[in-house]
């Protein structure tokens, strides 16, 4: 970004030009990423941005936010360069080890806490936190002042359950069974955006043939470890409504509920009660 003219580069400018370029380069929220990696690089919030918007950023700031915006560019996605992502109005840290969290799975968080809002002491299995990295997680959890309520375990889906979690109460079966499994199916990875295909861990998003390797284990094994009348809270990919719900209904031991939609209207999330 040299001078063009003797103008300097105050916000405004770098935010006007930076998100013009990223737009003709045909990048998806150019104005967003544009605020997002300029106030990363200057230790403000966005909407510092705003408030400061005449100020001139120093050539180092302008030097890191150039090598940022090439990374952008090249394909990295905005939560990885700044190593966070909001999620239900918290701020969560990420790396390349974990999926960026998505505001879809969001219907997950809501609908356990809708059920759960009349409980007392809901205890919650949450499977699949951030890729199996332990580490993010549980920073993310002291952050946020909640490592005392969470117990993290590493292990294959219920494995590391194999000997029982006990509450205070000697409890050893949980009210919820929450997940975001990896769905997509295995043939359909390649064709991923670039950014997901390229950036973000298969682990967390390849599902095998046709999307359901993680799912059919999921859903078999929670009656193990749900109350009765506990509920297994599930996000899956829209195409896969249908043949999810005949899966959980072959098994026998649930109770289907009505498929959650997305803000768009697309089918997001299942919730299944044990009989």
């Amino acid at each position: 970004m040299t001078h063009h003219t003797s103008e300097p580069w105050t916000v405004t400018r770098l935010l006007d030009w930076t998100a013009q370029y990223l737009a003709q380069k045909g990048v998806e929220s150019p104005r967003l990423d544009a605020e997002v990696l300029l106030a990363h690089c200057l230790g403000w919030s966005r909407i510092d941005l705003y408030a400061r918007y005449d100020q001139t950023p120093s050539e180092e700031v302008r030097k890191q936010y150039k090598v940022l915006i090439g990374r952008r560019l090249e394909g990295c996605p905005v939560a990885y360069l700044v190593g966070r992502k909001e999620f239900f109005g918290l701020t969560l840290e990420v790396s390349p080890a974990v999926l960026i969290p998505r505001p879809e799975s969001e219907y997950v968080v809501m609908e356990c806490l809708r059920l759960a809002k009349d409980m007392p002491e809901p205890r919650v299995l949450d499977i699949g936190t951030g890729s199996g990295n332990l580490a993010v997680a549980k920073r993310n959890a002291e952050r946020h002042k909640v490592s005392n309520r969470i117990q993290f375990l590493n292990g294959d889906l219920y494995e590391p359950l194999s000997e029982p979690v006990a509450s205070a109460t000697g409890e050893s079966q949980f009210d919820f069974v929450l997940s975001n499994p990896p769905y997509i199916p295995h043939e359909d990875i390649s064709n991923l955006p670039r950014g997901v295909r390229d950036y973000e861990p298969h682990l967390a998003l390849d599902g095998g043939p046709g999307g359901f390797t993680v799912f059919d284990r999921l859903i078999a094994g929670a009656p193990k470890y749900l109350k009765a009348g506990g509920y297994l809270i599930v996000e899956i990919g829209s195409p896969q409504e249908k043949p999810a719900r005949e899966r959980l209904a072959a098994l026998g031991q649930y109770e289907l509920g009505e498929t959650i939609r997305d803000g768009a209207g697309h089918p997001r999330v299942l919730r299944a009660r044990k009989r």
